[in-house]
């Protein structure tokens, strides 16, 4: 599944991409003009006049005697889409693992269990409020689609400079953070005391 993610994005078949990207922008932009309840019935519609027209085609072709009138979706009616025990218990186990991860996330930033974290988290909500007065959330999830099909192309075609600029951004970053928690109280004698706690378990093993 990641793989045909993948190359999704990275437009390794052009049609299959340029057919989903168009697909998604059409109904984004539509949510801007009409509710959310008039697109899906319309998408829902036009998609059963497209199936129920094949099947009366080909029903037409087998009264003619051109074809055998079977069902042109037969084959995707007999994928057995029911799971066994296995695959559900791994499902399950995969879910509640994801919301043991988000849950000890959300634990460690509002519990304020690193106070750097928790600045840095409460500085991006509040740059968030700014977005969010020029920009509503449907546009912004029309950007984040143009920017998940242009992106990673251009990330592949130009991964060297913008390796070195990341690179560049990110040790910048990590100064900044580093004064910052020589600036806190408390903060740089916790980062030395985890230090050392494990620097003697890696001497003990």
């Amino acid at each position: 599944m990641g793989s045909k993610v993948a190359d999704l994005l990275y437009w390794k078949d052009t049609k299959t991409s340029g057919v989903v990207f168009t697909g998604l922008m059409v109904s984004l932009l539509s949510l801007l003009h009409f509710s959310i309840v008039s697109v899906a019935a319309h998408v829902a519609l036009l998609l059963l006049c497209g199936t129920i027209s094949l099947r009366v085609y080909r029903k037409v072709l087998h009264a003619v005697h051109r074809g055998d009138g079977s069902n042109p979706f037969q084959a995707y009616l007999d994928v057995d889409l029911t799971l066994t025990r296995e695959q559900t218990e791994r499902l399950s186990q995969q879910i509640a693992s994801r919301v043991v991860v988000a849950a000890t996330q959300l634990r460690h930033f509002l519990l304020v269990e690193d106070l750097v974290d928790s600045l840095k988290l409460a500085l991006l909500f509040y740059i968030l409020t700014f977005v969010g007065a020029v920009f509503n959330g449907l546009t912004l999830l029309i950007l984040g689609v143009i920017g998940l099909f242009t992106v990673p192309l251009l990330y592949r075609q130009h991964q060297a400079q913008i390796d070195q600029y990341v690179g560049l951004v990110t040790n910048q970053l990590s100064h900044i953070k580093a004064k910052i928690r020589a600036k806190i109280p408390g903060t740089g004698a916790l980062a030395s005391a985890a230090a050392a706690v494990s620097g003697s378990k890696a001497k003990a093993e």
